[in-house]
């Protein structure tokens, strides 16, 4: 093979490696509750650390830093950009990511906000903190991640991954004795489950009856104030 043939696939290599380590540093790497106060709601990113008097927003409820208490009041277009910021940070999207999905709710039929949310509760991580299978979405990312979920018989690793009507998601197998599903297991019923889904706490599996409307999705998120945002 020749020189240049090397040179090119080494060229790749790089740019491949340099993209995903550039995605990887583009993840927020600090405390889950300042974000929460920032936004002054919970936004429950620590699990159930969340629910208990320990949580930070319960004694601080206000933005974190030196002049959090005392901010300007907020503009509109500031109130739109806040509520983007809130719903991409429940979900844990990146802000390219984020706008790939808006575009894409766009162009379905129906409201556009709804279409949004739509997208963002049917990925696969999101499936599996629903079903109470993780603490929080963060950690349902890494059980994607880990390669212990089994969609329609295969593996997926990839979090972002839609499920779909009639869709069986499950633990695989080997990854049910491990100590986080156990605890699931053993946990079921403490959280309760989207109508639009079915979960077999003792098979650890997911049983997707169709898509969520808005009526049953209760992320506490105004989506036509971030459609007002990308409108503009």
């Amino acid at each position: 093979m020749s020189l240049q043939w090397h040179i090119t696939v080494a060229a790749h290599r790089n740019h491949v490696e340099f993209k995903e380590g550039r995605e990887n540093m583009a993840r927020y790497s600090g405390a889950d509750c300042k974000r929460c106060r920032r936004e002054k709601v919970k936004l429950f990113l620590k699990g159930s650390k969340c629910d208990g008097p320990k949580c930070p927003i319960e004694s601080r409820p206000f933005p974190p830093g030196q002049h959090g208490r005392g901010r300007a009041k907020e503009s509109e277009y500031l109130l739109q950009m806040r509520e983007k910021q809130k719903c991409a940070r429940i979900y844990g999207v990146l802000e390219r990511q984020f706008r790939n999905y808006y575009e894409e709710a766009s162009r379905l039929a129906g409201k556009t906000g709804e279409n949004l949310l739509i997208l963002l509760e049917t990925r696969l991580d999101n499936v599996i903190y629903r079903a109470g299978f993780a603490k929080s979405r963060d950690m349902a990312r890494q059980i994607v991640r880990h390669g212990h979920i089994l969609v329609n018989g295969k593996k997926v690793d990839i979090p972002s991954y839609r499920v779909s009507t009639f869709d069986l998601v499950e633990v695989q197998q080997k990854s049910q004795d491990l100590t986080p599903f156990i605890v699931a297991s053993a946990e079921f019923g403490e959280k309760s489950v989207p109508s639009w889904m079915e979960v077999v706490p003792s098979a650890m599996r997911i049983i997707i009856h169709g898509q969520p409307n808005r009526a049953v999705i209760d992320t506490q998120v105004q989506e036509q104030l971030i459609v007002e945002l990308y409108s503009k």
